[in-house]
């Protein structure tokens, strides 16, 4: 039988502020909220699970206008299931690129570490950078663009 939550409750189990769940409803992000006689929010453990979604989408740059054009597909149900997969394919996509300008970013933080070490070990400063790592030369011409900053 699903349970009842009220706002408190769900705030508590999810860690999220009260006011930040309320800012989710008003926006047009928690599909299925329900009003007890008394006007108050009253939620289900579905909530649990859609605040996470809702966490882990903004954390990977979904903007909050593409949460509530995909919390409207949601509410329009089986008819846009389509459309909500191609819209998390895209955003997954949009994700996985991010993560690999933050693998090249950080091997230059890498390289930049080893650059230190040997100045701090020699006593001299390297002639240049290091030589990047496990890298293809699209990557490679990546960190060398930006790590063209002298004296860095």
């Amino acid at each position: 039988m699903p349970m009842d939550l009220r706002i408190g409750e769900l705030s508590e189990k999810t860690g999220r502020s009260v006011h930040t769940i309320r800012w989710y409803e008003t926006q047009g992000l928690m599909p299925g909220v329900a009003r007890d006689t008394g006007g108050r929010r009253v939620f289900s453990e579905h909530h649990i699970g859609w605040l996470d979604l809702i966490d882990r989408l903004r954390r990977t740059g979904m903007s909050i206008a593409q949460l509530q054009h995909y919390t409207a597909l949601v509410k329009k149900g089986r008819a846009t299931l389509k459309e909500r997969q191609a819209m998390l394919a895209a955003h997954r996509a949009e994700v996985e690129e991010t993560i690999e300008d933050w693998r090249v970013a950080l091997d230059l933080i890498d390289q930049k570490i080893d650059f230190y070490g040997e100045w701090a070990a020699t006593g001299k400063r390297p002639a240049k950078m290091p030589a990047a790592r496990g890298k293809g030369a699209a990557a490679r011409r990546k960190v060398a663009s930006l790590s063209r900053h002298p004296g860095a």
